[in-house]
């Protein structure tokens, strides 16, 4: 029995994982749910072990850590290496086109996965998709925002490369930065506002503390994705079985994480109504943003295939979903935005 144990003990294989949040953010949340699921599933067979954003390298430096093999997995959001690829801007987010249960659709049962792991692909890396949330809070500001005009001249932390260049066309400026570093630049008066996620997740991140208003609804990302880089040496040492098993923990993730998330940033809105102003831009702005959403999207890409190709599929999603979603409204999930040009991105795919 003890030789049969000591066996078993010595098949099991250990990884190492690390994500770009910190603890401070509730972020992490996920990811953590996720290595308890797969560490379950997965018992005997493979441990992972985790460890919180910076601890293991810095959090703009998990990308290179999977990839060079430095340890075998890491928790990210997609759109902060779209410096590598710009298609990974549209494989972590949107501007005003998906929202949670899109991505998910999308990435279930519309080819989105294989687009992750093509692109992934290119840098030696295996991607599950698992964690969801809905649209971002919006910006918090000492000053209000109420309408496009309150934009105007605005230094505005921001992630995203499309959003980056909606917001200035819009008016304001982009400065990017970690989430760990939002805080002191909001105190310190570096930036004027900013956004950063969900309302627990910026409840988390104290950032009401240094704001005194809300503008809402986040436009700029209606939607965000969240996974595991794997290094691809190290997936494909596991069994197919095993594989299987991260794969069910990423898929069972991903469900858990929108309910989640929307049950804490129900909850974390409560809160903020009892310490900031929360406002609202208006339809007619938001069809307004809707529209210059679509061609800075259009613009983008068409300056990359793998853009382009990525936000065809996207596309080709929602017209093909919206026979059905528009048949079952209101009683359906969601909404079909009148998004891009789908067939100019369609010429610029296959070019």
């Amino acid at each position: 029995m003890l030789a049969g144990a000591g066996v078993a003990a010595q098949a099991e294989t250990s990884w190492q994982m690390t994500t770009t949040w910190p603890n401070s953010l509730e972020l992490i949340e996920m990811d953590k749910h996720f290595v308890e699921l797969a560490n379950k599933l997965t018992a005997g067979d493979l441990k992972i072990e985790f460890f919180e954003g910076g601890s293991l390298v810095p959090a703009g430096e998990v990308f290179g850590a999977v990839e060079s093999g430095t340890i075998q997995a890491g928790g990210d959001w997609p759109g902060y290496w779209a410096g590598r690829d710009a298609a990974f801007s549209p494989l972590a987010t949107t501007a005003s086109l998906f929202n949670a249960v899109d991505y998910v659709n999308w990435i279930q049962q519309w080819g989105g996965k294989d687009l992750y792991n093509e692109i992934y692909g290119k840098f030696g890396m295996v991607y599950l998709p698992y964690a969801v949330t809905n649209n971002e809070s919006g910006f918090r500001t000492k000053d209000p925002i109420r309408s496009i005009d309150d934009l105007q001249g605005k230094r505005l932390r921001l992630s995203g490369l499309e959003q980056g260049r909606l917001l200035t066309q819009l008016g304001g400026s982009q400065v990017s930065m970690a989430g760990g570093e939002i805080y002191q630049s909001l105190e310190r008066g570096v930036i004027d506002g900013a956004e950063f996620s969900t309302p627990n997740v910026d409840w988390s991140g104290g950032f009401q503390q240094v704001t005194k208003y809300w503008a809402t609804p986040g436009w700029h990302q209606s939607a965000s994705i969240f996974g595991v880089m794997i290094n691809k040496q190290a997936w494909d040492a596991l069994s197919p079985e095993t594989q299987e098993k991260l794969q069910i923990a990423a898929d069972a993730n991903l469900v858990w994480s929108l309910a989640f998330t929307e049950k804490r940033a129900n909850d974390a809105y409560k809160q903020f109504q009892e310490v900031n102003e929360i406002t609202r831009m208006d339809d007619a702005a938001l069809e307004k943003i809707q529209t210059m959403a679509n061609a800075v999207i259009e613009e983008v890409a068409c300056e990359n295939p793998s853009s382009a190709k990525v936000y065809l599929s996207q596309l080709e999603y929602l017209q093909d979903y919206s026979n059905w979603r528009e048949a079952s409204a209101p009683f359906n999930l969601g909404r079909t935005p009148n998004g891009p040009d789908i067939e100019k991105i369609r010429a610029c795919a296959n070019k």
